[in-house]
């Protein structure tokens, strides 16, 4: 009976699978991890400043506002909707983040610091294609910097703050060129309430219809989120 007992524990042990986790080799798994789980707090914050989330979510709002539908799309795809897009648009960076930066890192082959010199090389280039020159100057005339020379990198305390500046005027110059037609429309009803007589008909009763109607004939859909993709290439 000893030796069956002993078999039975043996064979029962041999058939339980082998649970481990092993991130990169080496004692480095709980900084991975703590560095992981740091990163993922600052999603939300790294999606707004660093990326095309931010344009692309005030366009589509003020899309929603001049058509007169302020609840249509709802909050939840509107944001959705951006993120989407955003993802898109990013996705070439971050193949490059990936591949120079936090491919290597996990692979054990970078140290973090250098994890992050390389990962802010392609962050750095979209946003100085989407940052404009003024905003740039603006951030270094606050800070009493000295303009880099040819070839020099420019600071990320520089660039992140102009280009949030430069992606709210284009978002908000795109939504002026969404609300201008549309609010003519508006205008127009309108006048043509009043010259009818029809003072107590609310003009927006009319010209909902009518816009959403126009909106749908010119496929505004696919217009403003093709608009939106290529105006950051």
């Amino acid at each position: 009976m000893t030796y069956l007992a002993s078999a039975l524990r043996l064979a029962s042990a041999a058939s339980e699978p082998a649970i481990s986790l092993n991130i990169g080799g080496g004692g480095s798994a709980p900084v991975k991890l703590f560095l992981l789980f740091t990163a993922l707090s600052f999603a939300g914050a790294l999606v707004v400043s660093v990326t095309s989330f931010t344009r692309i979510v005030i366009v589509l709002s003020f899309l929603r506002q001049a058509l007169g539908t302020p609840q249509l799309p709802p909050n939840q795809v509107v944001v959705g909707l951006a993120l989407v897009l955003s993802a898109f648009v990013m996705a070439p960076t971050a193949e490059r983040v990936w591949g120079e930066a936090l491919g290597p890192y996990l692979d054990d082959r970078l140290p973090p610091g250098e994890t992050l010199e390389r990962a802010s090389v392609p962050l750095r280039e979209f946003m100085l294609r989407q940052t404009r020159e003024q905003d740039l100057q603006l951030f270094y005339e606050v800070s009493h910097r000295a303009r880099p020379l040819r070839g020099e990198e420019i600071p990320m305390t520089v660039v992140v703050p102009a280009f949030m500046v430069s992606e709210l005027t284009t978002a908000f110059r795109m939504g002026l060129f969404l609300y201008v037609p549309l609010l003519l429309v508006d205008l127009l009803v309108a006048a043509m309430l009043m010259s009818m007589g029809m003072m107590m008909v609310p003009p927006t009763m009319i010209a909902l219809p009518l816009k959403i109607g126009i909106f749908l004939m010119a496929d505004g859909w696919r217009l403003v989120v093709a608009s939106l993709a290529r105006s950051f290439t």
